[in-house]
């Protein structure tokens, strides 16, 4: 048997490395189906949260409008004032004893990950929404834009790519928060882990191997996501061009790290 940190370290690579691996992809699968469905729940709960009726609006749409409202606004300090741990028993065990639904543990975590997530990312884009400025949506529409053209071309692309870096937090965080999930027996890494620990009773050596899995996921997919909020940027040159004497001048302006 091994008779050193190191040499255990190695030992148990060896031995549960696949194991190691499983986990990890079990735990970005749930971080990505998570943090997609999260994203397009946040969208639509933003988009509502945002409309505004035109003067004219009858009694029944704005009293839809004001219960649709008030129901989301409750949806996310629901969700964003309890922990996901609670949240995955709630709805595993009780899809189970009052629904009758045995859901698998996976399919509950894709479920909670996403409505969890979703609380969050409204926020985040309604934040992005109300951020661009106003005049552009009066411009657009002056220009007889109708709501659904000017959300979809003016505002919810400038509103996503200012929200950019808070999504890929919350994607960062949901890849650290899957390991709650092993409360309901989620074969994500976590869960992996305690397996591998509790047969050599190896509990530092097996969760110093996890730490490093999760930093490398975390620190990997952070600079993947920097790499695109710099390319979504465009360059740092720009050409302009006279109006009358069709000279141009290239300008390099210096952005902040």
């Amino acid at each position: 048997m091994p008779n050193s940190f190191f040499s255990w370290v190695l030992f148990l690579l060896d031995k549960y490395g696949a194991l190691f691996l499983k986990g990890a992809g079990v735990t970005l699968l749930i971080a990505i189906v998570g943090t997609v469905l999260g994203f397009i729940i946040g969208l639509g709960v933003a988009i509502v949260r945002t409309l505004q009726l035109p003067p004219q609006a009858n009694r029944p749409r704005r009293f839809f409008l004001g219960v649709s409202k008030w129901l989301l606004s409750a949806y996310i300090e629901i969700f964003r004032g309890t922990p996901m741990i609670v949240q995955a028993m709630v709805v595993y065990y009780g899809a189970l004893e009052y629904l009758g639904l045995d859901i698998p543990a996976l399919g509950a975590a894709f479920l909670v990950v996403s409505v969890n997530t979703g609380a969050y990312m409204a926020e985040i884009l309604r934040g992005g929404i109300l951020s661009v400025d106003k005049g552009q949506k009066e411009a657009a529409t002056a220009i007889g834009m109708t709501h659904w053209q000017m959300m979809t071309l003016v505002i919810l692309p400038q509103a996503v790519k200012n929200t950019l870096p808070s999504v890929g937090n919350e994607f960062v965080v949901n890849i650290k928060d899957s390991s709650v999930l092993n409360v309901i027996s989620v074969t994500e890494l976590y869960f992996m882990s305690k397996s591998a620990a509790g047969t050599y009773w190896k509990y530092f050596e097996v969760f110093f191997i996890t730490s490093v899995i999760y930093f490398v996921l975390t620190f990997t997919i952070t600079r993947l996501l920097r790499l695109l909020e710099k390319k979504l940027s465009g360059s740092d040159s720009y050409t302009i061009y006279g109006s009358q004497s069709h000279s141009k001048a290239e300008i390099k302006i210096q952005q902040p790290h």
